[in-house]
């Protein structure tokens, strides 16, 4: 990060320690020039960044048929950097050394690995997940060759692919026979297994989370047996199966809900937080899809919303994400001892008046890209709630001066799968960021409480500290869950130390 040399650093302390610390009119005088001068302009351009509108490669594009059987050794090991089987997720909080890491071909494959791998057995794709969902001394298995478009019928509004391709990689083969998913998260680096493990979503009042369009799957158990699910065939499976956290077995495949592609217009601006604050069930209900970052310590916050347009010609400016996190971060490093001061000057260089319209394919606008890597808390709480435990998020970390990522709200319709956070009810969406190698437990010691507060349920993949006690209060089917796991895996081969204090299994 560039900046003036020898400015002063964030303290580690509560802002309100230090907004009566008397500070000399030079250095104040200082400061406020470094910062003006140091080319800071936050504007609506910059606060999402849509896919690039370039393809991917042409092999990529193309329909990918299930891998011919083969036999249970051809089953390759991934290779890792410096040839070990070191993983870490993500972010780098979490890391592990399994005893054997392996990328199955076919079914076949995976029912034997299943039988005869050293266990726990974990699955593993993009490392998204912040909770120590993967690590694992036994075995880690990825689903890489387990993926592409496999079947496919706009008449029946429905698509299959394995359970291994990439939500990114499902887009553009979708996309590429004129197909379209209803709804996609932020971030799209995820296996369809990953996203649907830990109940990933994107936003919409009049959208579920991304298992919700599930029509059925196929699940191989640790004792390698196929399961076909859907809510007409073993139906108590697949409410289990559609947010597992990898407990029950293997996704080997999904049958998703699909469209024909559409075209959206993506709206951002920026207005006074209070003002977003008090519109933000209004535009929620009006628009397709509508999401509202809060900017810490400025005042402002950014509206963005999505709605279908006739397809037709794309519009799109260069999005800026980094450089306003990077005058995000500026304005802390530069002004985070005094804020009332590093509110003014934020003020300052944020122009109210900008605004930003694109309209694209569904998929470029929905999914962004973050090259920032972050550690992040998320709560779900019911719907009625969201905007009072928004509040009340920005007040409590608007009490800590090294905060500057902003906060994500968003809104997912309710749905009937058993582990599902939106089990029951539609709910708001509030997650709060920490950059990577900064501390980040304040996200548990100091939002923890807030959520609780407002009866959230934690995102599965995100750091949280809820114990089985508390998480089968929250889950009305936890039970339920409970026992088809210990059904379909009574040794309790897919469950690392991790996995049994989660899910209570001692």
């Amino acid at each position: 990060m560039s900046g003036a040399p020898g400015r002063p650093k964030p303290s580690s302390h509560r802002s309100a320690q230090h907004e009566g610390t008397p500070v000399s009119s030079v250095s104040r005088r200082g400061l406020l020039h470094t910062a003006l001068a140091g080319g800071l302009s936050i504007g609506a351009n910059g606060l999402v960044e849509a896919q690039p509108a370039s393809g991917v490669p042409k092999a990529e594009l193309e329909p990918t048929a299930p891998a011919p059987a083969a036999s249970p050794a051809a089953a390759v090991p991934a290779k890792t950097p410096a040839g070990t089987n070191r993983w870490r997720n993500w972010s780098g909080i979490h890391t592990c050394q399994p005893a054997t890491w392996q990328v199955p071909g076919t079914v076949d494959e995976l029912a034997d690995l299943l039988r005869r791998a050293p266990g726990p057995i974990r699955c593993v794709g993009a490392g998204h997940s912040f909770t120590p969902l993967v690590p694992t001394a036994g075995t880690l298995l990825s689903l890489d060759r387990l993926s592409g478009l496999r079947s496919h019928s706009l008449k029946d509004g429905q698509a299959t692919l394995g359970a291994g391709t990439r939500l990114q990689v499902t887009s553009r083969l979708l996309d590429a026979q004129g197909l379209g998913l209803y709804n996609l998260p932020d971030i799209d680096a995820q296996t369809l297994a990953g996203a649907m493990a830990t109940a990933t979503h994107g936003t919409g009042v009049g959208f579920g989370a991304l298992h919700t369009d599930l029509l059925g799957l196929s699940l191989m158990t640790p004792a390698g047996q196929l399961l076909h699910c859907s809510p007409d065939k073993l139906p108590e499976v697949f409410a289990a199966a559609q947010v597992s956290l990898g407990a029950l077995g293997v996704l080997t495949e999904v049958t998703l809900r699909v469209r024909a592609h559409y075209h959206l217009q993506r709206r951002v601006w920026l207005a006074k937080t209070q003002d977003l604050l008090d519109q933000a069930p209004t535009l929620a209900a009006q628009h397709r899809q509508f999401e509202l970052y809060l900017l810490p310590f400025t005042g402002y916050g950014a509206a963005i919303t999505h709605d279908e347009v006739p397809v037709g010609q794309v519009q799109r400016s260069t999005a800026a994400d980094e450089d306003v996190l990077r005058d995000l971060r500026r304005l802390r490093d530069w002004l985070g001892r005094w804020p009332a001061l590093r509110r003014w000057v934020a003020q300052r260089a944020i122009d109210p008046n900008q605004s930003e319209t694109m309209t694209d394919v569904s998929w470029r606008l929905l999914s962004t890209q973050r090259p920032t890597r972050f550690n992040e808390t998320e709560g779900h709480v019911p719907h009625e709630n969201g905007i009072a435990c928004l509040r009340e998020v920005l007040a409590t970390l608007e009490k800590r001066n090294e905060v500057f990522f902003p906060i994500e709200f968003r809104t997912i319709r309710g749905d009937q799968a058993w582990l599902s956070p939106f089990y029951g009810r539609d709910s708001c969406s509030i997650a709060a960021h920490a950059m990577q190698g900064e501390p980040h437990d304040y996200l548990l010691s100091e939002l923890g409480p807030v959520y609780r507060r407002h009866g959230a349920r934690p995102h599965w993949g995100k750091l949280h500290d809820r114990s089985p006690t508390e998480l089968r209060a929250l889950y009305p089917q936890w039970n339920a869950f409970a026992a088809v796991r210990r059904e379909l895996d009574p040794q309790g081969r897919m469950l690392t130390p991790y996995m049994k204090q989660l899910l209570g299994e001692t």
